[in-house]
C-alpha cells in the first residue's frame, strides 16, 4: 500500500513534534550602537558565569594547545589585527564575559572549526527559490543552548538576519531581506588550524566573517556571489548562496584565495536543486558520511512541484541528514523575508523518517510519493 505524499508529510511533521523541536530565541541587534556594545542587551538575558564556562568547554576541546599559545603570545597586538566591527565586537563580548581579548578571538575560532552540515538551495516550479541547512557540530547540547535568530536593525529597519551562537560574531547562517540568503559549511580539506593562523596574519578574513560583510554591504544576488568567490578567507569553505530569481542558486568551493568551483542552478535542465554537505560535489562523499545521497533521494521524492520551506524541512529531518550532532535547521526565503524560521533539533538519534528505508522496501521514491 503505498502512502500519499500528504500523509508522508504529516507523519514526518509529528514526528519532528515528537522530537520536541523548539523555535531558537530572537533577538534584536542594533547597527547604529558602537560594536563594543551592541551585543551587551543580548548577553544580558542569560548568566555570563554560565556562557564563559561554556564557551571555555568548546575552546579547550577544539582548539590545538599550540593555537592557545600563539594567541596568547599575539594578545598585545590583536586589536590590530581584527578589523572592525569584529573587533568592538569581541572586545565588548570579551568585558562582558570577564575574559581578556585573545580567550575572546580563541572562542570564536573555536566556533569557526569542524561544524559538519547539510545545505540545501532550491527552485520551484514558478521559480521562487528557498534554502535550508543543518548545522551538525559537537557539544550540542552547549550550542542548543546558545544558539540565537539575530535581526541586525539599522534606523529601525531590519538590514540582515542570522543564527549563531552566543559569542560568536561571525554567520554561517543568514539572510538580507528580498536580496539573498546564504549558508556556509566546512569543507573537509586537511591542516585547517595551520592556515588559519598564517592566513589570519595575513588579514585574509574568516568565512563567517564574510557572509557577515556579503550580508552587510552586497546589494544583490550577484554582488554578494562575486564577494564569496574572491575574497581571500582563512579556511577552504563552500558558500551556498541563494537569491530571489529564477535560477539564482548556487555552491562556491572555496580554496583560501578564490573559487574552485561554481555550481549554479540550471532549471530549465531539470537541476533545480544544489545540494551541499561537506565534501567537494563532484567526487563521492566517504561511505561513513554520506548525507549527500539521502538528501538527494528526498528531493527527487519530493518533486519541484511539492518544493517549499515545509517539505524543506521534512527533507532535512530524515536520517542521517538529522541527526544526533544537528544543532539546528534554517529555513530561509529571500523573497518572503518573515518566514526566515530556526528550530533547535533534539531527541534526534531515533525515530528520524528514513527515505532510504522506504526507498528499499516500498520499490521506489517515486512508488511512495505518487
Amino acid at each position: 500500500m503505498h502512502v500519499s505524499v500528504q500523509l508522508l508529510l504529516l507523519l514526518l511533521g509529528l514526528l519532528a513534534a515528537a522530537r520536541g523541536d523548539s523555535p531558537t530565541p530572537r533577538f534584536n541587534v542594533s547597527l547604529d550602537v558602537t560594536p563594543s556594545q551592541r551585543w551587551e542587551p543580548v548577553l544580558r538575558k542569560y548568566d555570563a558565569a554560565q556562557l564563559r564556562n561554556y564557551m571555555q568547554q568548546v575552546v579547550r576541546s577544539v582548539v590545538p594547545k599550540w593555537v592557545i599559545n600563539v594567541v596568547n603570545q599575539l594578545a598585545p597586538i590583536l586589536k590590530y589585527l581584527l578589523p572592525e566591527p569584529y573587533r568592538g565586537e569581541i572586545e565588548g563580548i570579551s568585558k562582558f564575559l570577564g575574559v581578556n581579548l585573545g580567550e575572546g578571538l580563541l572562542i570564536n575560532l573555536a566556533y569557526e572549526a569542524s561544524g559538519y552540515c547539510t545545505s540545501i538551495v532550491a527552485q520551484d516550479s514558478r521559480g521562487k527559490i528557498y534554502h535550508g541547512r543543518n548545522m551538525d557540530y559537537a557539544f550540542t547540547d552547549i550550542l542548543r543552548s546558545t544558539t540565537v535568530d539575530v535581526q541586525f536593525v539599522c534606523s529601525g529597519q531590519i538590514v540582515y538576519t542570522g543564527t549563531t551562537f552566543l559569542g560568536f560574531v561571525g554567520l554561517w547562517t543568514g539572510q538580507k531581506p528580498n536580496k539573498f540568503s546564504i549558508t556556509g559549511n566546512a569543507r573537509a580539506k586537511g591542516a585547517r588550524w595551520k592556515d588559519v593562523i598564517a592566513t589570519f596574519l595575513k588579514r585574509n578574513r574568516s568565512p563567517s566573517w564574510v557572509i557577515r560583510d556579503a550580508l552587510t554591504e552586497a546589494v544583490d544576488f550577484h554582488a554578494a556571489l562575486k564577494r564569496l568567490s574572491y575574497t581571500p578567507i582563512t579556511a577552504n569553505v563552500y558558500f551556498i548562496l541563494g537569491g530571489v530569481k529564477p535560477n539564482e542558486g548556487v555552491i562556491i568551493t572555496r580554496k583560501l584565495e578564490g573559487p574552485v568551483d561554481i555550481w549554479p542552478l540550471k532549471s530549465t535542465k531539470g537541476q533545480w536543486y544544489r545540494v551541499e554537505t561537506n565534501y567537494d560535489h563532484w567526487k563521492p562523499p566517504p561511505p561513513s558520511d554520506d548525507r549527500r545521497t539521502p538528501t538527494i533521494r528526498a528531493l527527487n521524492a519530493t518533486t519541484q512541484k511539492n518544493i517549499n520551506l515545509n517539505t524543506l524541512f521534512k527533507v532535512l529531518s530524515i536520517h542521517p541528514v538529522l541527526n544526533k550532532k544537528t544543532v539546528y535547521t534554517t529555513l530561509m526565503c529571500a523573497a518572503q523575508p518573515k518566514d526566515y524560521k530556526t528550530m533547535i533539533r533534539k531527541g534526534s538519534k531515533q525515530n528520524n523518517w528514513n527515505f532510504a528505508e522506504i526507498n528499499e522496501q516500498k520499490g521506489g521514491y517515486a512508488a511512495v510519493l505518487n
